[in-house]
């Protein structure tokens, strides 16, 4: 058996660890250090406490706030000549994906002058990066240990930059730091993480024992806690559980990568600005049932491990009750449910579809099944 498992040298899982930053910062000899985040990362307190952190080990900080869902490339240019210009030498990235795939690219800019377009696609980052700590604000995107960055271009589409560079010195997991999100943003970065999880579990190519092992414990560790922190918003516990299971997912799919969910999911981002994680559940219901004459088997043992307390007669009873689990969960989050609800067209379908099998065949590639411009249609007017 052949395969690559990338992760990165440290992960901190600490409640409270954010007043740890400055001395995990120090320790990789930065001195002058560029936070990067979102207004509303602000707003709530966290940047200060992240500067308060980094100011007391002796290290000089500034913050760059102007990150925007989807990060346009025009926006992580301005974080990197920000950067350049503060004379950073270190970079946090503080907030969820979106910040977070800003923070990887800019450390690597700063340091080798690399233009962003130039390092689009697979492996075509040159030099190092700056070094970099991830701490993440939301428990879904898995960002904080990946080796991705999805940007958006002027013309609305989807670019990601691979790179081995683009893995953090330091992943830093502060639950506490996941209590101000709304419930619409907690629901929605869980079942983000749970798609990542069963992607990775299936994926067509790149599973592995390593990804498929921390698929399932992400599983479960999402999907026992989701629940719970949907019921009581301050169970720091099952906050953790699900902050730690969004890492161990992001881990498996990064390495094993993930399938059709995902690239039906991102004309919804760029057309429509749904954000990741919603855009991810409207869809998985439809690709998951698409994908059941050869995934049975594969759904059938992660069900069992969704839902232990069931019993189920036969694969195929328990490989359905996966994909209703996660539509069951998608009703219960308050999330809107139909794609007409965000203000997607039947006009708008032919276009998307087209997007999806031409721009972001990658991912259709590792899909257990295959899937043509017309199923990829189909499915999207099955949750119109």
């Amino acid at each position: 058996m052949n395969f690559n498992f990338l992760a990165p040298p440290r992960i901190v899982c600490q409640s409270g660890g954010l007043a740890q930053l400055g001395t995990l910062t120090k320790g990789l000899s930065v001195a002058r250090a560029f936070v990067i985040t979102d207004p509303g990362i602000v707003a709530c307190g966290f940047a200060a406490e992240a500067v308060a952190a980094l100011n007391a080990a002796g290290i000089a900080a500034e913050i760059f706030d102007k990150v925007q869902a989807d990060p346009p490339i025009a926006v992580v240019e301005a974080a990197v000549e920000a950067a350049t210009s503060f004379g950073a030498d270190g970079v946090i990235g503080l907030g969820g994906g979106s910040s977070l795939d800003t923070a990887k690219v800019v450390a690597v800019a700063v340091a080798s002058g690399q233009p962003i377009a130039d390092m689009i696609g697979v492996d075509r980052v040159r030099g190092q990066r700056l070094p970099l700590i991830q701490v993440p604000t939301t428990a879904g995107t898995g960002s904080e240990v990946t080796w991705v960055s999805v940007l958006t271009s002027e013309s609305h589409e989807k670019k990601a930059v691979y790179a081995p560079q683009l893995l953090p010195d330091i992943a830093l997991l502060d639950a506490k730091l996941t209590h101000g999100m709304p419930r619409s943003i907690t629901a929605a970065t869980a079942l983000d993480a749970m798609v990542h999880a069963i992607e990775a579990a299936t994926s067509r190519t790149r599973k592995n024992p390593i990804s498929d092992g921390l698929a399932d414990k992400a599983l479960v560790l999402l999907g026992q806690n989701l629940p719970r922190v949907l019921d009581t918003p301050t169970d720091l516990e099952a906050r953790e559980a699900m902050l730690l299971g969004a890492t161990l997912a992001g881990m498996a799919f990064i390495n094993a990568s993930v399938g059709a969910i995902h690239a039906l999911s991102y004309p919804l981002g760029t057309g429509f600005h749904v954000p990741h994680g919603h855009a991810n559940a409207l869809v998985a219901g439809p690709v998951l049932r698409f994908n059941l004459p050869v995934a049975e088997a594969e759904y059938a043992r992660l069900s069992r491990l969704l839902l232990p307390a069931r019993h189920f007669n036969s694969d195929a009873a328990a490989a359905l009750a996966l994909i209703e689990e996660m539509e069951r969960m998608l009703k219960a989050s308050g999330l809107k449910a139909r794609l007409s609800e965000v203000g997607v067209t039947e006009a708008a379908i032919p276009g998307m579809a087209n997007e999806v099998v031409t721009g972001i065949s990658r991912l259709l590639a590792t899909n257990p099944r295959d899937m043509t411009a017309d199923d990829v249609a189909s499915l999207y007017r099955e949750v119109l």
